[in-house]
């Protein structure tokens, strides 16, 4: 377990920081980062959101997408189309960058890339079945799949499954940018730990026990307890996340920040602004 120390006193600690070679995204020094929490599909509070944080983002500011961007709610597709719209219009701002922007990968977008790939699964029909009623099927739906299908098929076999994932991935190939947005993922971003407070931006969840290169699916699947890290994960002096399983509400304290409202579950979409020192400054909710 890592040990607590005051940023004054912290000693230079590395164990948990991730190799260079992985999906893991340092944010520089930013001036501000804005985190948005999971959106399970709701287009309409992200276009919300949107509208507003465009008014106040500025370069220099980073914006940390918290993953879970379909599932559950009605419209997964428009959510990605809304996503590649306002990556545009940040970009056109003078002085941005395209590493200003990040989006994690959440648990949805782990089980979609799965999905793809569920003739290799060793029980495809009931991985399938424990997929849709995590939130997959209204993914599905949106692209023109039948999850009805793809039962019959995982009970047919290898070939009739494999004909059923080719058909999802070709539509999501029919939707201009998607197949492209979804290499575009990361596992965590994190500022430095040379900053003065290190901050750490997950989907659901962290092992403190494991380094950021040995998290595996705890980033998706570790949320149950969360709330109840009550020191520093070294080097880092607080973790954000932006997904609650258990659906508790925006939660704060020295070291952890839960910002989901319960978007997609009918609560509000979160968007909070981060200042360097971990403090949040402006909370956004549609």
């Amino acid at each position: 377990m890592p040990s607590a120390l005051p940023s004054h006193t912290r000693t230079t600690n590395t164990q948990n920081m991730p190799s260079p070679d992985l999906k893991f995204t340092s944010l520089g020094s930013p001036r501000r980062i804005w985190s948005i929490s999971a959106i399970h599909g709701e287009a309409e509070k992200l276009l919300d959101i949107h509208d507003t944080l465009y008014e106040k983002f500025r370069p220099g500011d980073r914006l940390v997408y918290m993953g879970n961007y379909i599932g559950y709610g009605p419209h997964p597709c428009e959510t990605i189309d809304e996503l590649l719209t306002f990556r545009r219009l940040l970009l056109s701002m003078p002085g941005m960058k395209t590493d200003d922007i990040v989006y994690l990968r959440g648990g949805q977008e782990e089980m979609w890339q799965k999905l793809t790939q569920l003739q290799f699964a060793q029980d495809p029909a009931n991985t399938l079945l424990w997929m849709l009623s995590k939130g997959l099927s209204s993914t599905l739906d949106a692209y023109g799949i039948s999850p009805h299908d793809g039962i019959v098929a995982a009970q047919e076999g290898v070939m009739s499954l494999t004909r059923w994932t080719g058909q999802i991935r070709e539509a999501v190939r029919s939707k201009p940018g998607h197949d492209m947005f979804s290499t575009q993922l990361r596992r965590a971003a994190f500022t430095p730990e040379e900053t003065e407070f290190p901050l750490l931006f997950v989907h659901a969840g962290i092992n403190p026990s494991q380094s950021l290169d040995r998290q595996g699916d705890s980033f998706w699947w570790a949320g149950k307890n969360f709330n109840d890290i009550k020191i520093p994960y070294n080097p880092f002096q607080k973790v954000i996340r932006g997904f609650d399983p258990a659906h508790e509400g925006m939660h704060m304290n020295c070291v952890t920040a839960t910002i989901d409202g319960g978007c997609g579950f009918g609560g509000t979409l979160v968007c909070a602004g981060f200042e360097p020192d971990g403090s949040v400054s402006e909370l956004l909710e549609a």
